[in-house]
């Protein structure tokens, strides 16, 4: 720890090999959180640039060295929010995506990222929603206020989300049960 606040007090006198070091302290931990919010690679990198941009210009408001990586991912959800902010005008929408891609699955139980797959299928302000809830922790009434909703949108769609995700497990555990019954 002691290194952690010695790296963070060069940077903030803009020593670059710190910041370098920072960077790679942090890259990515900060890039998979992008991904969860943002589909195209070129959104992700160019929301991790502007995430370091403020982490490196706004490092002096950092008030405790060891909180970094709760600060910087912080950041980093905000950015990725705004982009998504600028997308999604409508939290409603009832269309999912076609049919998920589905693949066989050997056991009885989703793996992880099977169920991040899913959740990407989800309507866009779902999606966002429960990924900030369930995945980032955040509390209804953070949700609302970065997003700019009330605090009962957020609620219903963490609702609407779960219950779709719930059809979405269902279809894909009948599509692949029904896979494995034709292939039996």
């Amino acid at each position: 720890m002691a290194d952690l606040k010695k790296l963070i007090a060069a940077c903030k006198k803009n020593k670059r090999s710190a910041q370098k070091q920072l960077y790679d302290v942090l890259a990515d931990q900060l890039y998979w959180t992008c991904k969860r919010y943002l589909k195209h690679e070129e959104e992700v990198e160019e929301a991790l640039a502007d995430s370091f941009y403020t982490i490196f210009t706004k490092l002096d408001q950092l008030k405790h060295d060891d909180a970094i990586y709760t600060w910087s991912k912080r950041i980093t959800i905000n950015n990725c929010l705004k982009r998504v902010k600028t997308n999604f005008t409508h939290l409603y929408i009832d269309d999912m995506k076609t049919h998920p891609a589905t693949q066989q699955v050997a056991e009885a139980s989703l793996e992880e990222h099977q169920l991040l797959k899913l959740v990407d299928e989800l309507p866009e302000g779902c999606q966002t929603i429960f990924k900030l809830y369930v995945i980032e922790g955040y509390a209804h009434k953070e949700i609302a206020k970065l997003l700019k909703i009330s605090t009962g949108t957020s609620k219903s769609q963490l609702n609407v989300a779960k219950t779709k995700l719930k059809s979405l497990i269902h279809l894909y555990y009948y599509q692949n049960e029904k896979t494995n019954e034709q292939a039996g």
